[in-house]
Parts: C-alpha cells; structure tokens; sequence
C-alpha cells in the first residue's frame, strides 16, 4: 500500500521541468563566440530560404521572416536541443498550401486567416503531445513510408517552381494536369529566368558540397539579384519580388470562424503528425555531446513556435534538418544562436525592405530546387529496394498518392499504410519451437551449422512478438499444431516469454485455450522468462496465473525442466 504515493507522483506531470530557457542551461560567456559566428551563418542561410518557403505556400516573403522569428523565439524559451532550429518549412508548407487553397483564394485575407488559425491548431496539438509525453505518435511513420512521402512532396515542389524557374505564368490546380500545362508552355521559356534560376541551384548545391556552412543560397540570390539591376533583365521578362513593405509583426492577426476550425481539424491533425516525426529525427539526430535527447520538450518548443507563428499572421513551423545542422557545423552552443538569427531576419524585415526590391522569383526558384532535391533520400531509395523489395513498394505507393491524390489525402493513406505495415509484420510472427544449445543452459531458435539438442517429452516453444488481437490465432494454432507434432509424447509443455511484452484481452483467451488444449493431451504447461511488467501485470488480471499455477511460472527455461521434467508438481520447487 506504501507504493501508491510514489506510483501516482511518478505518473504526474513535473510541471518544474518546463521552465523557459531550458537550452540556455549552462551557457557561460565563453560560449557567446560560438553562438555568435553560428547565428550569423543560420540567418545567411534562412533568409532565402524563409523567402522561398513563403512564396510556396503563397505568402509574402517577409510572412516567412515572421515564422521563423516566431519559431526560433519560441523555440529558445520552450525547447530542450541546443542546435535545432524552427521556422517555415518546405516539407509541411505544400501540404497546407495546397488544402487552404481548396477553400480560399491563396493570398486573399481569408486564406491568411486560415493559415493563421491552422498554426495556432497545430501548435496546441504538437505542445500538448509534448506536456503529455505522447512522442511515441513520432514513430506512426516508418522510415519507407517517410521516404516515400518526401519525395512526393519533392514533386510538388518541383512541379510548383517549374514557372517561375521558366518564367512562365503560376499555374494552379491537380499536380499531373499542372504538368500537362507546363509541358505544353515550354515554347515561352524565359532564356534569362531559366539562367538565374538554375545559376542559383548550381551554386547552392556546390556551396553545399564544399562545406555546408557556406550561405550559397544567399550568395546565389545576391549574384542574381545583382545581375537583374546590372543587365536590365526586368526589361526583359524578369519578374523580381519588389520592394517589402517594412515593418514589425503586429500581434492579434484576425483568426478563422468556427466553421473553418471545423473544417481545418484533420489537416491539423495530418500536419501535426508530419511536424512531430520531423522534430523527432531531428531532435534525435542532432543531440549535443552529452545532452539526452528530449523529445517530448522538443515538441512544446515548436508546438509554442507555431502559436507564436499563428499570432502575428504566420503560418506553422517546424524543426528543420538543414538548418538544425549549420548550427551544430558552425559551433553553436545554445539557442542563443537561433536568438541571434531571428534578430537579423527581424532586422531585415523591418528595416530592409527595399533591399530585396530586385530579387528575381526564378532565384528563390532555384533555391527550393536545391530543397526539393535535398530532400529526395536517394540512398535510402536504393538501400530499400535491395534489402526489403516489399517495403519499397511502400515508397513507390506513398509518393503517387502524395502526388496524384490531394496531400492531405496521400498523407493519411501513407499513415494507413505504415500502421498496416506494422500490424501484418506482428500477424506473421508464429510459435517456433527452441533448442538447447550442447553443454549450456541455453535455449535458441534452430540455426546452422551447429545443430541444438531437444529432450525428450519436452517442448519449448516462444513467441518473438506481443500478444494481442492481430496474432492470438496465430499463436493459438501454432502453439497446438507442436503440441500435436508430438503424437502424444509431450508431457512438459514451457512457453519461452521473453519477447512477449504485452498481453491484450483476445490473446488471453487465446493462452487460455492453448493452456487447455496442452493439458487435454497430457502435457503440463509451464512459462519461462516473462520479463515485461505488464505481460506479468496481464497474466494476473486474466486469472491466467491461477490457470497455470505460480508454481509452474519460472525465470529460466532450464528451471521449468528441472522442477517439471522428472518428478510430481506438487514436489517441485518454484524458481518465480
């Protein structure tokens, strides 16, 4: 009774633990170098790329400095990584992009309003994912599936720049059909933008080869954007950006009524999942030395990003890889450089409005090129399809629905797609029957060369998945089909549990009936090695315990044959 207390304070929610600043945790003076010389690099490397993203989603450029400030603030106060970095993306902006253009004019003060309310949506479902520990959703998307749906939205991307890269008119609609349109335009390239736009793409992927801490995208954007006001190239079909209007973002942007919140829930809920699993990878991926990864304040601080984001007008965020990664290659030390780079983007755009003035829309073209094939994962394309043909399949899938179907539509199949990936992977799992490795103790799946030994009467079996709904009658009718094998020569029947982790209501009834089926044919049952607490927790709670008797419940295989094999159960000692 004593352990009660302990148990419900342990499951509470240490609210202490979501102090701001987190990431600041530990800086000292001597750090500020690092954090300095990492900001200026993540602003030079945001800027065009914050630009880019907006104008995909249909947004004015300077909307994208505001996400990014709002996202790097936020960030800074709620997060736990020391590196990562949230702003506009490119991976969920087509995916709300395309869906608020199927109810509001893109651009026009309703559209703005939806994108506003989507971010303030999604904030709240990703911050609260994280107060409550739920990054476990993180993981509802295999890494094929991922792939998979990267690539599609690589597609969009493409077919979305393609006009401007060609200096042709924007087109709008179905993806394929867009296709159709641009293919039959190709006559009406621009010779001028083509160039700008694919100098820009070049440089930035060389940039990129040589180190990544070289701002390439802006370096390509200010070539360009020089060679316009140089060679007069708006007096030949150059469409430029134009001068932004400067300016602070003002808080209190008018948000969507109730029927809208209504109608954006499950794109909420769709964009929320992509931005969990991204901030995952990279919450994981880009940990500092030393520092645990901690997933689920990683989730409050870009979940808080989007709220921010959502209140000046913005659109939502997310945790980008690239970006996470010029921080951590430059030597930053803490979030102070994130600080330092929403200083600068928030410098520029309220003060630098004009500079932009002659930046060509076949540069940021170019730059979300570079986005489009960075994100392509080539190589896990090629791994998959030579070790696991059928989960390449799974890419091949994901990417045409993404492409063909509406995203948000493509997305949810790609979701479906990776659950039920996952569940026909546990309904293949069968009861395989274990031998004992010569001269030990030990109890292993057949193997060769080396042939294990079996003694006779006995019959150890396991089961290498949880028990549950999806695998009960598998493991039911193999567990019987040994039992049978054995024409009546089996008198000790021990089911090896270690992989059993779990233990659902139909699997109960399942052991249940395979417990009597074992007993009916004369062998007693016995279960070895159940290490999971709530396996152990489940046998109590379905009588099973008292079904097979504590005393037939042991920690090793080898203890089960010792106590059973020779001798009367009631004179055999427990090892449980």
């Amino acid at each position: 009774m004593d352990q009660l207390p302990r148990t419900k304070a342990a499951s509470a929610i240490n609210w202490s633990s979501w102090l701001p600043l987190r990431a600041l945790v530990g800086w000292t003076p001597r750090d500020l170098n690092g954090d300095l010389i990492a900001g200026i690099t993540l602003a030079a490397i945001a800027i065009p790329e914050q630009m880019a993203t907006a104008r995909l989603g249909g947004f004015a450029p300077e909307i994208g400095f505001f996400a990014f400030v709002a996202g790097s603030v936020a960030f800074a106060l709620f997060g736990a990584n020391r590196h990562l970095s949230a702003g506009a993306d490119s991976t969920i902006t087509p995916l709300f992009a395309g869906s608020l253009a199927l109810l509001a004019s893109s651009g026009s003060p309703h559209y703005l309003a939806l994108a506003a309310t989507l971010a303030l949506m999604v904030g709240l479902i990703v911050m609260l994912s994280g107060v409550f520990r739920l990054g476990w959703i993180a993981d509802l998307l295999s890494v094929p599936v991922t792939t998979g749906f990267l690539a599609g939205i690589a597609v969009h991307i493409i077919v979305s720049q393609l006009p401007g890269l060609l200096g042709l008119p924007a087109e709008s609609g179905e993806t394929v059909r867009r296709i159709g349109e641009i293919a039959g335009s190709l006559h009406l390239t621009n010779p001028w933008s083509l160039a700008l736009g694919l100098g820009v793409f070049a440089i930035v992927l060389f940039s990129e080869r040589i180190s990544a801490r070289i701002p390439g995208a802006l370096i390509g954007m200010v070539l360009a954007t020089a060679a316009v006001a140089v060679f007069g190239l708006k007096d030949r079909g150059v469409e430029v950006l134009g001068a932004l209007p400067n300016g602070l973002p003002r808080a209190g942007s008018p948000l969507a009524g109730l029927d809208d919140v209504q109608a954006l829930v499950p794109l909420a809920l769709l964009i929320a999942i992509v931005v969990m699993v991204q901030t995952a990878a990279t919450s994981r991926s880009f940990a500092p030395r030393g520092d645990a990864p901690d997933v689920n304040r990683d989730f409050v601080g870009v979940g808080a990003g989007s709220i921010a984001s959502s209140l000046f007008g913005a659109f939502a965020v997310n945790a980008s890889p690239p970006r996470t990664a010029i921080v951590s290659q430059s030597g930053g030390r803490s979030q102070l450089s994130g600080l330092i780079a929403a200083a600068i983007v928030l410098a520029l755009g309220a003060f630098g409005g004009g500079l932009l003035a002659d930046v060509p829309q076949a540069a940021l073209a170019g730059v979300l090129m570079f986005v489009a094939q960075h994100i392509l994962r080539w190589k896990v394309f090629a791994s998959v399809y030579r070790q696991a043909p059928v989960e390449f399949a799974l890419i091949l899938i994901t990417m045409a629905a993404i492409v063909v179907l509406p995203i948000e539509t493509g997305v949810a199949i790609g979701i479906g797609l990776s659950l039920l990936h996952g569940i026909w992977s546990a309904t293949r799992t069968l009861p395989i029957e274990l031998e004992q490795v010569p001269g030990t103790s030990v109890w292993w799946p057949p193997a060769k060369p080396s042939a294990g030994e079996q003694l006779p009467g006995v019959l150890v079996a396991a089961f290498q998945a949880p028990l549950s709904f999806v695998n009960a009658d598998r493991f039911k009718r193999g567990f019987c089909d040994l039992v049978d094998a054995g024409q009546g020569d089996v008198k000790l029947v021990v089911l090896e549990a270690s992989n059993i982790v779990e233990i659902d209501y139909t699997a109960a009834q399942a052991l249940i009936e395979t417990i009597t089926h074992c007993r009916n044919a004369g062998a007693i049952f016995a279960i070895a090695r159940m290490e999971s607490v709530r396996a152990q927790a489940a046998l109590a709670r379905f009588g099973i315990i008292d079904l097979v008797g504590p005393q037939r419940i042991f920690h090793s295989v080898d203890a089960a044959i010792r106590a059973l094999h020779s001798g009367p159960p009631e004179n055999q000692e427990s090892a449980s």
